[in-house]
C-alpha cells in the first residue's frame, strides 16, 4: 500500500515539528515548510527518517501570497523526486506567528501582519494546494483556545483564528464532494518560544493558566501533536467540520 503523505507548514519547531513527528510514528511521509529556521527543519527531517519515514522541508513565508505559485511548482518537484508521486494526502495549515497587544495599542502594521500570516495566508495556500491535494484527503486548520475565551493582549490574533474556525465549516461543506474531511485543533496555552515564549517563560502568566486549566498545567506540543496526527488517519475518516480542543480542560 503506498504511504500517505502529510504537508505541515511551520514544522521546524514547536507544534509544526510534534506534528511532523507524531505523523511519522503512524506512518506517514511528511513535507514540512520554515520561515527562516532551515537548520532546524533539516533536524527535523533526519528525525522523521529515523523513525522510519520519508521526509523533505522547503521554504515558505506564508504570509506573501505571492510566492505561493513558486512554492508548489517546488512542492511537485519533491513529490515527484523524493517521494514518487504528484500529490498528498493532508494539509497541516499550522505556521504561524502570535503578538500580545491590548487592543488599544494594536497599530494597522500589526493588524495586517498577522492578518496576511494567520488568515489570509491560510485561506489562500490552501486554494493553491487543492490542485495537489488527493481526493479523500484531509485538512486540518490550527486555531486556538483564545477564539472561544478571551484574554487580553490577543484581540486581532484570536480574531484571525476565529475566522479560521468559520473558515473551517466552509471548507468542510465545500470540498465534501471530493471526500476531503477539514476540521480544527484549538490548542490551549502551550510552552514553547510562540509569542516570545511568553507563556513558557513568564512565571505569573503560567501560574495563571495553571490556575484556569482543569488538568493543571500548561500544555506542551507533545500533548497536540498526536491530535493532529490522529485526525490524519483512517480512524478519523468520518470526521469533519468539528472543532477539536486539547487545552486541558480551560476555563470550566
Amino acid at each position: 500500500m503506498k504511504k500517505k503523505i502529510a504537508l505541515v507548514t511551520g514544522g521546524s519547531r514547536g507544534l509544526g515539528k510534534n506534528t511532523a513527528i507524531k505523523l511519522a510514528l503512524k506512518g506517514l511521509d511528511v513535507i514540512i515548510t520554515y520561515h527562516t529556521k532551515k537548520d532546524e527543519a533539516s533536524q527535523v527531517v533526519e528525525e522523521i527518517k529515523k523513525a522510519g519515514g520519508e521526509a523533505a522541508a522547503l521554504q515558505l513565508n506564508i504570509g506573501d501570497v505571492r510566492s505561493f505559485g513558486p512554492f508548489f511548482e517546488q512542492v511537485a518537484e519533491v513529490l515527484k523526486v523524493v517521494f514518487n508521486t504528484d500529490c498528498f494526502d493532508y494539509l497541516i495549515n499550522n505556521a504561524g506567528i502570535g503578538m500580545n497587544i491590548p487592543f488599544i495599542d494594536t497599530t494597522e502594521e500589526q493588524f495586517n501582519q498577522l492578518m496576511n500570516v494567520q488568515f489570509k495566508g491560510v485561506y489562500f495556500f490552501t486554494q493553491k494546494a487543492l490542485n495537489y491535494l488527493n481526493d479523500g484527503g484531509g485538512i486540518i486548520n490550527i486555531s486556538s483556545r483564545l477564539a472561544q475565551a478571551s484574554m487580553p493582549g490577543y484581540s486581532a490574533y484570536a480574531s484571525m483564528k476565529g475566522a479560521i474556525e468559520t473558515l473551517t465549516r466552509y471548507q468542510a461543506k465545500e470540498l465534501s464532494s471530493r471526500g476531503i474531511k477539514v476540521n480544527t485543533v484549538a490548542p490551549g496555552p502551550i510552552a514553547t518560544d510562540f509569542a516570545g515564549g511568553i507563556i513558557r517563560d513568564n512565571a505569573q502568566y503560567n501560574a495563571n493558566i495553571k490556575a484556569a486549566t482543569a488538568l493543571g498545567r500548561v500544555g506542551e506540543p507533545d500533548d497536540i501533536g498526536g491530535v493532529v496526527a490522529f485526525l490524519c488517519t483512517e480512524d478519523a475518516r468520518w470526521i469533519t467540520a468539528q472543532r477539536i480542543e486539547v487545552s486541558g480542560g480551560m476555563n470550566l
